[in-house]
């Protein structure tokens, strides 16, 4: 079989998206053993000299950002960065055939939705207060934004070039009619999404059954739920819509 029909073979995809939803689960239940420590969000508030204008957790998703560039991570589709202005790579970095059409990846960019999801979800995920974590509450930050901004955008891209490929002449027709809410439509398997919700939740109580609860915080699965229900899914497929309108013919 060639490369990019493996790479495009829906079974693998769903299973590859299966294992960076264990990896959100694990990333989202350590970054919630801290408080929510809202000063590390607070602009001037970093500890660091002459930095007024940002905050710790922006200061550490930058530095992040700026190695993982020179170490060629963005140069992989489904790897989008939350920060501009970046270094190039430092790696000579050559990929197989991926099999997507898209003359730029960071057509296909969700990471400021992704950013405010993710914001909105840390009041519900972590404990009220302050617990002076703070460099340890942004390196899980930061950890877990990479996590779900990976399985988003791997999700877009490759579920968007497969199922193209299933009907490539219902999606060209779609795309020639601008019609974001047809190809939503025509996107949306209502039964997958059941069944991956109902996984997480399952997967987030298992994970939790053995924990140690004097030294973990037991977080209640339906948090995690809800948050992949109404924004990793929606925002997937929002990147499926702009996959299919940015596709070369």
């Amino acid at each position: 079989m060639l490369p990019d029909k493996v790479n495009l073979d829906l079974s693998l995809i769903a299973a590859r998206l299966e294992g960076l939803e264990e990896t959100i689960i694990y990333k989202l239940l350590d970054r919630a053993q801290f408080c929510l420590n809202a000063r590390i969000y607070e602009p001037g508030k970093s500890g660091f000299l002459g930095e007024e204008r940002r905050s710790l957790f922006e200061i550490r998703l930058r530095m992040q950002e700026q190695m993982d560039a020179q170490f060629g991570r963005f140069m992989v589709p489904e790897e989008r960065p939350f920060t501009g202005e970046l270094p190039p790579s430092r790696r000579s970095v050559s990929l197989p055939d991926t099999g997507l059409r898209l003359e730029k990846y960071d057509v296909v960019n969700l990471c400021g939705p992704i950013m405010a999801a993710y914001r909105d979800l840390l009041r519900r995920l972590c404990p009220a207060g302050d617990d002076g974590q703070y460099g340890s509450g942004v390196e899980h930050d930061v950890y877990a934004l990479q996590a779900i901004g990976r399985r988003v955008h791997y999700g877009a891209l490759y579920v968007g070039e497969s199922k193209f490929r299933d009907d490539p002449g219902k999606f060209s027709a779609l795309v020639d009619k601008n019609d974001s809410s047809a190809l939503l439509a025509a996107l949306t398997r209502q039964e997958v999404e059941n069944a991956i919700i109902a996984r997480v939740r399952v997967k987030a109580a298992a994970i939790q059954a053995q924990a140690n609860k004097i030294v973990r915080q037991i977080i209640d699965p339906e948090i995690i739920v809800a948050f992949y229900r109404d924004a990793v899914i929606p925002l997937t497929k929002e990147g499926e819509v702009l996959y299919l309108k940015n596709r070369k013919r």
